[in-house]
């Protein structure tokens, strides 16, 4: 059962994913403050996002987030090891990600440099799929 909820929370990022384009390359955010810390609750109210819940589930919780034509995916994990794995997987599509301890934001690369800017966190890039 976890497998499926996994799936279906890395199908909801992978869609958000259609609507930013492939991953490329980054040079990273200026100052960027301590990472932020807590549940998808939380971390939304921090970045002022009305979260639109996707998945709910012990292992992972998603929501979308959307301010104007901006759009993200905010997800928290229950462990590290869980948070890790789907990074790992979700990065083969592509994109951006915005990691925290036990959260990720993903979305469009001037979205996450904003989010930065409140939520801390270290931006990864997923596979440029332009160069195949």
């Amino acid at each position: 059962m976890r497998l499926t909820r996994a799936k279906s929370a890395l199908a909801g990022a992978v869609a958000v994913l259609a609507l930013t384009g492939c991953g490329a390359g980054t040079d990273g955010a200026g100052d960027v403050p301590e990472t932020a810390t807590g549940n998808l609750e939380q971390l939304a109210a921090e970045v002022k996002c009305e979260p639109n819940m996707q998945t709910d589930a012990d292992q992972i919780r998603q929501a979308i987030c959307a301010k104007g034509d901006e759009k993200y995916v905010l997800v928290t994990f229950a462990t590290d090891r869980g948070q890790r794995e789907w990074i790992n997987t979700a990065k083969d599509y592509g994109g951006y990600y915005l990691v925290g301890r036990k959260w990720v934001a993903v979305g469009h690369e001037d979205t996450l440099t904003t989010l930065q800017g409140r939520l801390g966190g270290a931006m990864e890039v997923g596979l440029n799929h332009a160069d195949h």
